[in-house]
């Protein structure tokens, strides 16, 4: 026998989210409608987020709304309570008159004239008495009540005989035998047994006194089609002329009272709706009064933001407001005078580099040419004396390049920097700087490796930037990679194209990979540069990441070496979404322990086989584990955002060298 399993039913599978699975039949569609409804909502969602001022209108609306329906919840009961308790008094001090007085003629003997009325209850005949007096009570009422007499026979708590009666007030038959009551009568063309309720009826029967009870009155087919009315209906048990009993009903009509609580409602209603507008229009104009500077205010920020520093709010009073506006209006005039000084004391700055970099070109001309004539003749000197023109010349070097430097970043800095971009393939570039580097390398017994050249990998960049950007890279590399290897690799992905230029020297301690873009910083100070580096290399290499919409980023980790990634755009002016090439290398500490971990817990046997190497520099990379990912948003927006080190492990924190400049 097969049955459902458990946990199987529809609302389980729907639970479960199973249908909303990519591939169930029900998900596609799903979504679809939740689409189709939240479409239209967004603009309002929208507007209901971004306007302070409709939320607070539509929660005062719904907080008065509220209030006037508690109100006239509370009113109307009162006076519901107040017309049905009057209602109610008024209602049995009439009847208790009416049954006074028909107790009262059937207690008091008639007159009868002539010799044979030895008895004046004899002969007399129930019946037209019965009507006769239903008559002359519904006739003081006018309207206002209605009076209804059941004899007592088989209906609803009482013994009786078969139903018979004749007409009364209106000349209606009493009673047709279908309640089975005898001698039913009724003022008004009103249906006596179908006006007064079964319940009522049992009441007055079983028991002595004045009954009441709420009911609707009835009308027969005498009356044109009347619809029935809700009444209160007050009965009692009497005798009549013979000493029979019968039951006497008085019937209110409640049109009155329902009118005037009609009445009350409407009033009720139309009040409390024009109140609900007033309150929303009063607050509409409140809070349009404070959030209309407030938006004022908020515009004029943008502009300001925005580079137009003289933009100011209009202040009128001597309000809140206004001493707002006045504040607002001081900090932007402080703002504006702060940021013209500072703009200032940045132009001079840059001019003073400017000027002092070219008026230094002449007289180092010169020194250039005197130094050149007595490097050519050391051979000549004393030992001494030729040092000193070798480390004159050396010098000279490295002031000419410092010089050079600083006039570029001085272009950086006034924004005259032009990027000529055209379509290169970036292993040319690469090669060159390879080529350049060789000899630094072989001097410091290091091999440089490239990865990833086999196939173009083109970009539109400006080849003299990119190239500057690599040598100073890979000459970094070199300097701190203390003799191992040097890894550049390339690759080509999506719409960006990376270069990683990878050492295995000192690497970066923990923080150092935040401050490695800055002018002039060094890891240790106390330690001098060997190749003549200016301290502004890596300044501007970032600066000319940046000038091509791309990423320079730096990843180390104290004795692990380092890695440089320059990430560009394949065309230019698209922005980077990702980079080919993961920031963090496959090689370092942690990946290397997460792959032994990941060996440790493949099982061991024939049928475990080793996966297939593929060439990671043509796939996009996985994200690295603990690292950044990268985002639209540009990570260079500070230096070195977006870099990450690793700390070095406590055994080996003893041999860790001080890194020198980069």
């Amino acid at each position: 026998m097969s049955g459902r399993p458990r946990g199987g039913s529809r609302w389980g599978a729907l639970r479960g989210g199973r249908l909303l699975q990519d591939g169930a039949p029900g998900g596609p569609v799903l979504r679809l409608l939740v689409r189709l409804v939240r479409r239209p909502l967004l603009p309002a969602v929208r507007l209901w987020r971004r306007n302070i001022q409709l939320r607070i209108v539509a929660a005062t609306m719904l907080m008065s709304l509220t209030v006037v329906l508690a109100l006239g919840v509370v009113v109307i009961a009162q006076v519901s309570t107040g017309l049905l308790e009057a209602k109610e008094e008024a209602a049995q001090s009439q009847a208790a008159g009416g049954f006074a007085v028909a107790q009262e003629k059937a207690n008091t003997p008639a007159t009868v004239d002539g010799p044979d009325a030895t008895d004046n209850k004899v002969g007399r005949d129930a019946s037209t008495w019965m009507n006769s007096l239903v008559k002359q009570l519904a006739s003081g009422g006018q309207t206002a009540f209605e009076v209804v007499a059941l004899g007592v026979g088989s209906g609803t708590g009482a013994p009786g005989g078969p139903a018979a009666g004749g007409a009364a007030g209106g000349g209606q038959p009493g009673g047709s035998g279908a309640s089975g009551v005898k001698g039913a009568r009724a003022s008004g063309n009103v249906d006596p047994t179908a006006s007064v309720p079964p319940a009522l009826r049992h009441a007055v029967n079983h028991a002595t006194g004045t009954f009441k009870t709420f009911s609707q009155i009835k009308y027969t087919a005498g009356a044109g089609d009347k619809d029935p009315e809700p009444a209160l209906v007050v009965g009692k048990r009497l005798t009549d002329i013979n000493g029979d009993p019968y039951d006497l009903y008085y019937l209110f009509p409640l049109t009155q009272e329902e009118e005037s609580l009609n009445l009350v409602k409407s009033t009720i209603a139309t009040a409390g709706l024009f109140v609900v507008v007033l309150l929303s229009a009063i607050a509409w104009l409140v809070v349009r009064q404070i959030v209309t500077p407030v938006r004022m205010a908020a515009g004029i920020a943008e502009r300001l933001s925005a580079g137009r520093l003289q933009e100011r709010m209009k202040v009128t009073g001597e309000d809140d407001i206004a001493r707002l506006g006045e504040a607002f209006n001081k900090m932007a005039q402080n703002l504006q005078g702060k940021i013209q000084q500072l703009e200032e004391l940045s132009r001079m700055q840059r001019r003073f580099v400017s000027d002092v970099s070219h008026e230094l070109r002449t007289p180092l001309t010169t020194v250039r040419m005197a130094a050149d004539v007595i490097h050519d003749a050391r051979v000549d000197f004393d030992p001494v004396t030729a040092r000193s023109a070798e480390l004159l010349a050396g010098q000279l070097d490295r002031f000419e390049s410092l010089l050079a430097d600083l006039l570029e970043i001085s272009r950086f800095d006034a924004g005259a920097a032009a990027l000529e971009a055209e379509p290169i393939d970036l292993r040319d570039v690469v090669h060159r700087v390879v080529e350049g580097a060789e000899p630094l390398a072989e001097h410091k017994g290091t091999r440089i490796r490239v990865l990833g050249d086999t196939q173009p990998v083109i970009a539109e960049a400006d080849a003299r930037r990119v190239e500057r950007v690599l040598r100073n890279l890979v000459v970094n590399a070199v300097e701190h990679g203390e003799g191992r290897d040097v890894v550049v690799r390339l690759a080509s992905a999506g719409g960006a194209v990376a270069i990683a230029v990878r050492d295995y020297g000192v690497g970066l301690k923990p923080g150092e990979a935040t401050r490695v873009f800055n002018r002039f910083w060094r890891a240790d100070p106390a330690r001098a540069r060997t190749t003549g580096g200016t301290g502004l290399g890596l300044s501007i290499a970032v600066e000319d990441a940046r000038l091509h919409g791309g990423w320079l980023q730096a990843w180390g980790e104290p004795g692990g070496g380092s890695q440089f990634r320059l990430t560009l755009p394949r065309t230019a002016d698209e922005p980077l979404r990702g980079s080919p090439i993961p920031l963090e290398p496959e090689d370092s500490r942690a990946n290397r322990a997460r792959a032994a971990a990941g060996a440790a817990d493949r099982p061991k046997g024939p049928q475990a086989q080793a996966p297939a190497r593929t060439d990671r520099s043509a796939i996009p990379p996985r994200p690295p584990v603990g690292g950044a990912v990268p985002v639209p948003a540009d990570p260079t927006a500070l230096p070195g955002s977006g870099a990450r080190v690793v700390a070095r492990p406590a055994d080996q924190a003893a041999q860790e060298d001080g890194a020198g400049g980069r």
